[in-house]
């Protein structure tokens, strides 16, 4: 599959949400926790993959605002597997050339959890290789109301006219500015929502469902969503003539 792709037309940003952890533990009659557990292996599988290949940036879905309504014991969990995943992978970051960051309300995750986050930030931050971007505590509807505050608080305290609002202005205030938006966005484990993930930025991304549940994703399921991408024609609200010409 890798040797079908032109990469002269690789997707310079892709997007993950990982999904299915949950549905994989238990058919392995196994707790949710275990789901998680497993899917780190995918997550290295798809930064090396994307690192190999030449992508610039991968953001995976790691933790909505949301997911703090799921079981107490899934939470802490995750958290600590979070921890403990920024310390393992670290090695691994380094030897790929790869550039960590993170993207949502970092402030409100456990002082362990922001530490070792930070730490791992720092210690990538040379790397010129790939930038995995990871969502941590972020859903969509919060980015876009916080840039709005911002927004707010610059009209409030004269800094800002409502004639100098722009689209430029509006994606600076954004979690994502400096950072492209997604040309592919992959969901694993076949549900069919973008589920409050960077709303903005994918307004013109294309979309790839795979069945496959997100601890079972690997390079070879990267490189067919890739494939897919390439056969698809991105018109931007243009017609296909248009684009051709």
């Amino acid at each position: 599959m890798k040797d079908k792709l032109d990469h002269n037309n690789l997707p310079a940003h892709i997007a993950v949400i990982m999904d299915g952890n949950g549905r994989w533990a238990k058919k392995q009659g196994a707790a949710r926790v275990f789901g998680h557990q497993n899917a780190i292996e995918a997550v290295r599988e798809v930064t090396e993959g994307c690192a190999e290949l030449g992508v610039k940036y991968l953001t995976l879905y790691a933790f909505s605002t949301e997911n703090w309504g799921r079981p107490k014991i899934e939470v802490e969990a995750l958290m600590q597997l979070l921890v403990t995943t920024i310390n393992s992978e670290v090695d691994t970051l380094m030897k790929n050339n790869v550039s960590l960051t993170a993207i949502g309300d970092i402030d409100s995750l456990p002082g362990d959890c922001k530490q070792k986050l930070k730490e791992a930030i720092e210690l990538t931050s040379g790397n010129t290789g790939l930038t995995l971007i990871l969502a941590l505590n972020y859903s969509g509807r919060w980015e876009i109301l916080q840039a709005a505050k911002q927004m707010a608080e610059m009209v409030e305290s004269g800094k800002l006219d409502a004639t100098q609002v722009s689209q430029e202005l509006w994606e600076s205030l954004l979690s994502t500015k400096n950072i492209p938006d997604p040309e592919l966005l992959i969901r694993t484990s076949g549900e069919m929502r973008v589920s409050n993930f960077l709303l903005w930025q994918i307004a013109y991304t294309e979309l790839y469902v795979t069945p496959v549940l997100w601890p079972d994703f690997r390079r070879e399921h990267l490189h067919e969503a890739i494939l897919a991408y390439q056969q698809r024609e991105r018109r931007f609200g243009k017609i296909s003539e248009q684009v051709k010409s």
